[in-house]
């Protein structure tokens, strides 16, 4: 009985934690004000408005290269604690982050190779 009471309260907070972002959804759906009209409903960005036809189509390029540079932009947060403390790692963590530089770099060349990096 004791290690039901353990998890009792991790089943409480699985029981109630949905309440916590679907109250303030449907707290406005009640309380907000409802007037649409016509100038409500125009699509605004920044102050200016458009003209034209708003859906641009970009290249597909941009966001592969977006995504390579946040892969390798990530993989500094589990770097640097690595190098921190490399005086201190055991051969298992040495080889551990050796293998991760090893992936990270033949994701490069691969990267590299299909000319994901290629600007235009």
């Amino acid at each position: 009985m004791n290690v039901l009471n353990e998890w009792a309260f991790i089943g409480v907070f699985f029981a109630i934690a949905w309440v916590f972002p679907v109250l303030p959804i449907a707290l406005q759906m009640v309380i907000s004000p409802k007037k649409p009209n016509a100038i409500k409903q125009q699509t605004y960005e920044c102050g200016v408005e458009t003209v034209g036809d708003t859906w641009v189509q970009f290249k597909v390029q941009y966001y592969i290269y977006a995504l390579v540079f946040l892969v390798f932009d990530v993989e500094m947060v589990f770097l640097f604690p690595w190098a921190m403390a490399y005086n201190q790692l055991d051969w298992f963590a040495f080889g551990a982050g050796l293998l991760f530089i090893f992936l990270l770099a033949d994701a490069l060349i691969y990267a590299w190779r299909k000319d994901a990096l290629e600007w235009i």
